[in-house]
């Protein structure tokens, strides 16, 4: 009984309920197998020449062609859905240059979340943030430094990351107004948890991917998806939504 009295405190301090439903869902790739193209490295070569620097932007499992890096969160925006305001817990997330590439690739973060921008290389980097709503950061972070970034309002798009002095470094922070959101690993699969019981859109974006995706599969049935939004009905516990299936034709080819 202590035990789930303790539990039951943390959850509510943490913002969260007792109820609600975990959205599973895994992207799969159909067509010939792209592979990431060699980073043709013209500056510090001589450190960042060393890594195998790959495009990230589209990165497909060879085996089980799991897509990695598509993100998916609840839509809040207009025409998305209405939903309980979720206290910001004022996390701290951390994108660092290491090996001459910015890892995570993607950041997912709440509005009142501080971002922590390092670097552990022994070269220099320029984290310039392109913000809509937020105070903008083009910070030099000096070798072995880190510079910090209080995102304070959501953003209404996935913010791109990029280092001036290392145009090949890429990277996207997502801020939403709460954490209902998920990043596919490289299996293509994802998890979003404690989402409220009823219909909700969701919103996907997907790096290398045109907008909208329009036609895409789902458990091999077609559905159409406007403007990367669909919409599904939570329920209480485990939500498996299945495989989605985007093509060739849904990524931009070089």
């Amino acid at each position: 009984m202590r035990r789930i009295l303790i539990s039951f405190a943390l959850m509510v301090a943490c913002g969260g309920s007792l109820s609600g439903g975990d959205l599973t869902l895994r992207f799969r790739y159909e067509g010939e197998l792209p592979v990431p193209e060699a980073i043709q490295v013209d500056k510090d070569a001589a450190f960042c020449g060393q890594h195998r620097l790959v495009d990230e932007s589209l990165l497909v499992h060879p085996q089980d062609r799991g897509i990695k890096n598509v993100v998916v969160y609840l839509d809040t925006g207009r025409g998305g859905s209405e939903v309980a305001k979720v206290p910001s817990l004022k996390r701290t997330h951390t994108l660092t240059s290491k090996h001459c590439r910015f890892d995570p690739h993607i950041v997912v973060m709440q509005a009142g979340d501080t971002l922590n921008l390092t670097n552990s290389d022994s070269v220099g980097h320029n984290a310039n943030v392109s913000v809509f709503r937020n105070s903008p950061s083009g910070q030099l972070v000096p070798m072995h430094g880190v510079r910090r970034m209080k995102l304070e309002l959501p953003e209404p798009a996935p913010l791109p990351v990029q280092c001036n002095i290392h145009p090949w470094m890429k990277a996207y922070v997502v801020v939403l107004q709460h954490r209902y959101v998920g990043v596919s690993d490289e299996h293509g699969r994802l998890v979003i948890r404690d989402l409220p019981e009823q219909e909700l859109t969701f919103r996907v974006f997907a790096e290398a991917a045109t907008k909208p995706l329009g036609s895409v599969k789902v458990n091999g049935q077609q559905q159409d998806w406007p403007r990367n939004r669909f919409r599904y009905n939570i329920r209480a516990g485990e939500n498996d939504m299945g495989t989605v299936t985007l093509t060739a034709d849904h990524f931009r080819r070089r």
